[in-house]
């Protein structure tokens, strides 16, 4: 086990150097120049040039990667070009609030699609199953800014019982962190569970056809004892693997919600970086939800390992 931890740790390094290599090119070859943001138009051309050299613009692209690389494994992802903040300190920042908006969402969507799926599988081709396929269906259609719309116009304008957008830190005030991160975390929370629910319903009815469930019923284990010990538990094993991909998504798709409800989280923070130009940061980003990218699939393996002994990870079958 720790062996293949170590390989899938020292495996993910080409991985990040391949990811930022890209990204880098993509942003060094994206039209404009920040200095006219700094700058305003109202400059010389030589003041234009004196600022580029004192960022490092001047610089073909491998010299610049190659300073930006070089300060990465020395610890240091440079400075914003906006603000002159340690590209760290931003994102040290913003990262808490995508994680616990993360944490919030997959909260709601696993206490929506567990019971949902298994009650749907097990009433399968009833009016209930039919009722839940379609608020499934129903709610892989829905685009995340239109249910957040709606989320705040029902519980902010109708009913006035939450911010519409904002934010509050665990650490200024417990009960307003948790107000605040209500909506957004019911609005991709919802969007997630759907397609979570039709996967793991999917993964339930395989189980059940399995032998040794039929062979638990004969033996006279109760219904619900079957459920959760034989079926669930053994259905959960490929939905967490797209569980995990879903966690991805989760940390660098959540830039609409984090602009519409005002959250200062990795996505909004990259959003800016881009619209602004600024290399350091958006390399930064990157870089960070890449690592942690790879860090929750890797838990996801682990996790697969405990649930079934049959799997032995960096083993080959003989």
């Amino acid at each position: 086990m720790a062996r293949y931890i170590l390989h899938r740790l020292l495996s993910a390094i080409p991985v990040l150097l391949a990811i930022t290599l890209l990204v880098f090119l993509i942003t060094f070859l994206i039209p404009g120049d920040p200095t006219y943001t700094l700058l305003g138009m109202e400059v010389t051309e030589d003041m234009r040039q004196a600022l580029r050299v004192q960022l490092g613009l001047d610089q073909p692209f491998h010299v610049r990667y190659g300073i930006w690389l070089w300060n990465v494994f020395h610890g240091d992802l440079g400075r914003s070009i906006f603000g002159q903040f340690k590209v760290t300190y931003l994102i040290s920042r913003a990262l808490p609030v995508s994680l616990e908006l993360m944490a919030l969402s997959l909260t709601v969507a696993l206490l929506i699609a567990v019971p949902a799926a298994l009650i749907s599988a097990v009433k399968k081709n009833t009016r209930v199953d039919v009722v839940v396929t379609l608020a499934a269906f129903t709610g892989l259609s829905l685009p995340a800014f239109w249910l957040a719309i709606m989320l705040i116009y029902l519980f902010a304008v109708a009913w006035r019982i939450l911010p519409a957008s904002g934010f509050v830190r665990v650490s200024e005030n417990l009960a307003g962190n948790l107000r605040t991160m209500i909506l957004p975390s019911m609005t991709l929370g919802i969007i997630l569970s759907t397609g979570l629910m039709r996967f793991l319903r999917a993964g339930i009815l395989d189980v059940l056809n399995e032998d040794y469930v039929r062979t638990a019923r004969m033996k006279g284990v109760r219904e619900p004892f079957v459920l959760l010990r034989h079926v669930l538990k053994n259905a959960l094993i490929p939905f967490i693997t797209i569980l995990g991909l879903e966690i991805g998504w989760l940390l660098g798709g959540s830039v609409i919600i984090e602009n519409v409800f005002a959250l200062p989280g990795m996505g909004r923070l990259a959003m800016n970086a881009i619209l602004q130009r600024d290399y350091n940061l958006v390399q930064g980003v990157v870089l960070v939800l890449a690592g942690l990218f790879i860090l929750i699939n890797l838990a996801v393996d682990l996790i697969c390992a405990v649930l079934d002994p049959r799997i032995r990870l960096g083993e080959t079958p003989r």
